[in-house]
């Protein structure tokens, strides 16, 4: 059964996603999320009331079609937390509507998503986190390739990047700077120190790798020359793991998380930290500080001497 949308719901569907991707500088796969949730719900609409709504009524929507939309996406199994950013996307949409239609969306706006417990950040240990850089390249056919995997995973943990960012450095940054400009989530960018550990891994990569480093090629390559897959690192990475007897959570992301939290437990400022992993919000950055927590209560509970 195709999409029940009106050819101006399409439309104006489309102008929020160019306003979104010109002025805010969303990324691509969140445009393509934002995309897919609100289609969603704007199909439900017309389903739900016998037919496509007109903007002007999309823009005053009662808050009821919104619960009746919530409602029918928990029956049919959506976790609340994929739940609480479908309605994050629809009501983004339905405030732009309104603005545009010069409608008053109040009611609807304040409706309140479900709620759901955050997943904290699964960091490894510090030795954990070094024993991996020490061992990722231990499965590798060719010791290019071995430096290849120490240098990107190096970059995570001594950087804190995350692997897409890493694996867009083009050759440019063959030889890395002390400072590097990083174009995150967003487009946003963000100036992240570069430690010496990094520098050397990315230098001893690059003068190993067989193929020619282009300054607007891509940095990292897989083993027939061209661009890394993500994958390959998370193959490299999971290798290891099983090696040293890390937890399935010792990801090429958990070693962002390491950086953070080793740093946090440092003595590192929050607001310092949020700015070098780029977080928009320092909400999100403030998970960390709930890891934290927790180890300390983790070595109190094994440590107190009870009576």
């Amino acid at each position: 059964m195709s999409l029940a949308l009106s050819p101006a719901e399409r439309d104006a569907l489309e102008r929020w996603i160019t306003h979104l991707g010109a002025l805010k500088g969303r990324a691509p796969n969140t445009l393509t999320a934002y995309r897919r949730d609100v289609t969603g719900f704007l199909d439900f609409l017309a389903r739900h009331n016998g037919g496509p709504m007109g903007l002007k009524p999309l823009a005053d929507l009662p808050q009821s079609d919104l619960r009746a939309w919530m409602a029918q996406e928990r029956a049919r199994g959506l976790s609340a937390r994929s739940l609480a950013r479908a309605l994050s996307s629809v009501k983004s949409f339905l405030r732009w509507l309104s603005d545009r239609e010069g409608a008053e969306a109040t009611a609807v706006l304040s409706a309140r998503g479900p709620k759901f417990r955050r997943k904290l950040p699964r960091p490894l240990t510090e030795d954990a986190a070094r024993a991996m850089i020490a061992t990722v390249g231990d499965d590798a056919r060719e010791d290019w390739i071995a430096a290849r995997d120490i240098a990107v995973v190096t970059l995570l943990y001594g950087c804190g990047l995350r692997i897409s960012e890493a694996l867009s450095l083009t050759g440019a940054a063959a030889r890395l700077p002390d400072t590097l400009r990083i174009r995150g989530k967003g487009g946003k960018e963000r100036l992240v120190p570069v430690l010496p550990a990094a520098r050397e891994a990315v230098s001893h990569y690059a003068a190993l790798c067989p193929f020619d480093l282009e300054p607007e090629a891509a940095l990292f390559r897989g083993a027939r020359g061209g661009p890394l897959s993500p994958r390959l690192i998370a193959r490299a990475m999971e290798g290891a793991r099983h090696r040293l007897g890390l937890p399935a959570t010792a990801t090429p992301h958990a070693m962002r998380h390491s950086f953070a939290t080793h740093l946090l437990a440092a003595g590192g400022d929050l607001r310092a930290i949020q700015e070098l992993l780029g977080h928009a919000s320092l909400s999100t950055t403030q998970a960390y500080t709930a890891v934290d927590a927790a180890r300390l209560m983790e070595v109190y509970d094994k440590a107190h001497p009870r009576a």
